[in-house]
């Protein structure tokens, strides 16, 4: 399900670009674009996995945010316009994303069984994406090169990697200071053990779908604000190292060295439940759910500046990629 849903959005979004780009000459005659757009990006940015979340079945969509979870991101943005009502972008964002079931206020529903799990996680995340940009209205404007004092709503979607790396609390018995491991070598659900031979290790870096809705002010020709809402669909269920079941914390024992296995046994199983109710909280028992992959999204203010026509660009650089 999963493998044919990333086949189907990498085909669409590959079309997109490719009938977008057959389409440059042709519509470019309709808005005097070509140039070149740079800047900066700040805002919060929020994980919807496994981990926290609102009352209710746990999501990964915008129902299941909970303000507790918010971060803040910063990044940079360069983009081509071949057109006023079209953009190419390309991103660095860097950020932090956290989830702890402690944050979820239970009110008697399918939130207790999360809230009662109480583990949580955070990982500081990288990403770079490509997205298209589209502004619909330039077509419905008059004069679509006179800038200042406009508002354009706009749609973007793209493709982008990520690097994360998630950690979880561990409260050391002896002293009883409180520390962050890395979780991906602690093995938490058993991933590459022989005893779980259809628990696979994954990769800290992955493939995302961005895709979302901004509305941009033009304070002069030159300078504009944007705010937008990304959100980013991804396709790793262990952004927070939870997705599939407990394991018997046995095999910890047998796969890791003493000082891991003692810190695993510890960090994957944290619920004040897991010595009377194993039913739910012992080893095979349901830990996260597989059947949805994590996600996270931003809201963004950004601050673009126009740096000059692709056409300057290319004779200062002889570079004929860069011609529209």
């Amino acid at each position: 399900m999963k493998k044919g849903l990333h086949s189907l959005v990498t085909k669409c979004v590959c079309t997109l670009v490719i009938i977008l780009t057959l389409h440059l000459p042709s519509y470019s005659q309709l808005s005097a674009g070509n140039y070149f757009e740079g800047g900066l990006t700040v805002g919060p940015i929020v994980f919807l996995g496994d981990l926290g979340g609102h009352f209710g079945r746990g999501t990964t969509f915008i129902k299941d945010y909970n303000m507790k979870a918010t971060k803040l991101s910063y990044g940079a943005f360069l983009a081509a316009h071949p057109t006023e009502w079209l953009g190419f972008r390309l991103a660095l964002n860097i950020g932090k994303l956290d989830g702890d079931d402690a944050y979820i206020t239970p009110k008697g529903g399918y939130e207790e069984a999360r809230h009662d799990r109480n583990l949580d996680f955070r990982t500081n995340i990288t990403e770079a994406f490509f997205a298209a940009e589209l502004y619909p209205t330039v077509f419905f404007e008059d004069y679509p090169t006179e800038l200042a004092g406009k508002l354009r709503p706009y749609g973007l979607i793209g493709v982008g990697v990520f690097h994360f790396n998630p950690q979880g609390s561990y409260v050391d018995p002896n002293t009883g200071a409180t520390t962050w491991v890395d979780l991906r070598p602690l093995h938490t659900e058993g991933q590459g053990f022989p005893e779980y031979p259809n628990s696979k290790e994954y990769s800290l870096t992955q493939l995302n779908i961005p895709m979302g809705v901004g509305i941009k002010y033009y304070l002069s020709e030159k300078v504009n604000l944007s705010a937008e809402l990304i959100y980013r669909k991804t396709f790793t269920d262990y952004i927070d190292d939870v997705s599939t079941k407990y394991i018997d914390p046995a095999t910890f024992y047998t796969n890791l060295s003493a000082s891991q296995a003692q810190i695993a046994d510890a960090i994957y199983n944290k619920s004040p439940l897991r010595a009377t109710d194993p039913a739910n909280y012992g080893p095979g028992a349901k830990r996260g759910d597989p059947t949805q992959a994590d996600a996270y999204f931003t809201m963004g203010l950004k601050l673009g500046i126009r740096l000059g026509s692709s056409r300057e660009w290319n004779n200062s650089t002889r570079c004929p990629l860069l011609r529209f």
